[in-house]
């Protein structure tokens, strides 16, 4: 059984940073692709962040380009996503997921395995 448990989210003003956690257990790491996604009430899921085995290639979404950095600790089993100069429309829950991604990296969106999420508000 996957579990994967974030941690990290909170409150910050525009241009700030957070780092999010993911802890994963189980066989997380065995899927294909791991990563973010958020969700803004009112909109729907995006992808934010993914890397793809085997080579483990990142992708990001174009509104984060340049700001944020995922990355991984396999010995940790954590994945991480680095969030910087946040802009109050990144707010959202974060997500973090696991899948296989076959239809790209941005169906991590529609990844099975998921945690509950975390909360990031960024304000203006």
């Amino acid at each position: 059984q996957v579990q994967l448990v974030e941690s990290g989210g909170g409150s910050v003003q525009a241009g700030g940073s957070l780092r999010l956690s993911c802890a994963a257990s189980g066989y997380a790491y065995s899927f294909r692709c791991m990563g973010w996604f958020r969700q803004a009430p009112g909109k729907e899921r995006e992808g934010v962040a993914a890397i793809l085995t085997p080579y483990s290639s990142a992708y990001y979404a174009g509104s984060v380009w340049g700001r944020f950095t995922i990355s991984q600790d396999n010995a940790r089993n954590t994945l991480y996503l680095q969030m910087n100069s946040l802009k109050p429309e990144d707010t959202a829950m974060y997500y973090c997921a696991a899948g296989d991604c076959s239809g790209g990296w941005r169906t991590i969106t529609e990844a099975v395995n998921r945690g509950q999420g975390t909360q990031v508000t960024v304000s203006s």
